[in-house]
């Protein structure tokens, strides 16, 4: 029996947050609720939507957000069997594709530099979903050489000469080398892990969300949660990938926590505030409504910062 009215609510909502909420707000592993996830719900309705040639949407990046490229993300956060076929071979089609003189990957052959913020996410899922090392040292090559002064990324560094880093680009390619990380991987992984201490810096220097010269809010769309997060930064999402990451509590952390708990209601449930303009394949949530998935990762970020 579950005490806690807002875990009982969230195990009332998709396979996938049931999954992950017992799994990381319990402490009890459900394999057999991850092998669910293919079969029910959201992930079942992913997988629904690829085309006989392999793809989701029109491609690997058209359009937003029913591509290949953001369906396999998708499918990564649902934390869906990362073993299954279908998902290896658009994985594979992907990872086919012409590169970049850069080595990195972009779905586009007329432009000539990849993209920073697309290879970080594309790591994420690619390194989730078991492609080899092989396939992406060139990836790991371009990412590294993107790497800016301040300790960050930005996707404008290599086509528009940015000379500032990105939290967006920054987030992402962290993701990326998290989970690259994590899966056994070692190309060049030293280097990898200094670069994402390094960026990690970055963000606490800014406070999360804030100018790092006059303290002023740098976007207000940083402080409205989202779900799914897209390539977009928000404040939870960075809050998740520290408590995800494991990295140690700074005092630079402050403001984002102070946020996160305001922005908590009576019944203890966090909002929907932002949906990414775009085509989807489907709505999990309506803005404005309470948010199983806002919910979850902000208890999952009070739980391992010991906050209550």
């Amino acid at each position: 029996m579950i005490s806690n009215p807002v875990i009982q609510w969230l195990l009332e909502g998709d396979i996938s947050i049931q999954y992950q909420v017992f799994r990381d707000l319990l402490n009890s592993e459900k394999p057999n609720f991850r092998k669910r996830i293919s079969t029910e719900g959201w992930g079942k309705e992913l997988l629904s939507r690829r085309l006989p040639n392999g793809h989701w949407g029109r491609s690997f990046y058209q359009p937003k957000w029913t591509s290949s490229h953001y369906t396999l993300l998708e499918l990564k956060n649902l934390d869906i069997n990362p073993l299954l076929p279908e998902i290896r071979q658009t994985l594979d089609l992907i990872i086919g594709y012409e590169k970049c003189a850069d080595g990195g990957i972009h779905p586009i052959s007329t432009i000539k530099h990849s993209d920073v913020c697309l290879n970080g996410m594309f790591l994420n899922y690619a390194a989730y979903f078991g492609a080899s090392e092989g396939q992406i040292e060139s990836v790991i090559d371009f990412l590294i050489s993107q790497q800016m002064k301040d300790g960050g990324f930005n996707c404008n560094s290599n086509m528009k000469g940015a000379i500032h880093s990105s939290l967006h680009t920054t987030l992402s390619v962290l993701e990326g080398i998290l989970e690259y990380s994590r899966n056994g991987y070692t190309y060049r992984l030293s280097e990898l892990q200094q670069m994402a201490n390094e960026s990690v810096e970055f963000i606490l220097q800014h406070r999360l969300y804030k100018s790092d010269k006059t303290g002023e809010i740098i976007d207000e769309k940083f402080t409205r949660f989202s779900y799914p997060c897209r390539w977009r930064y928000d404040v939870l999402r960075a809050l998740d990938y520290f408590q995800d990451a494991k990295i140690t509590y700074d005092r630079r952390m402050d403001d984002a926590i102070e946020l996160l708990l305001k922005k908590r209601t009576s019944e203890r449930k966090w909002l929907l505030q932002a949906k990414h303009p775009g085509q989807t394949h489907f709505d999990m949530e309506i803005p404005g409504r309470p948010s199983r998935w806002n919910t979850f990762r902000a208890m999952r970020i009070i739980r391992n910062f010991e906050f209550e």
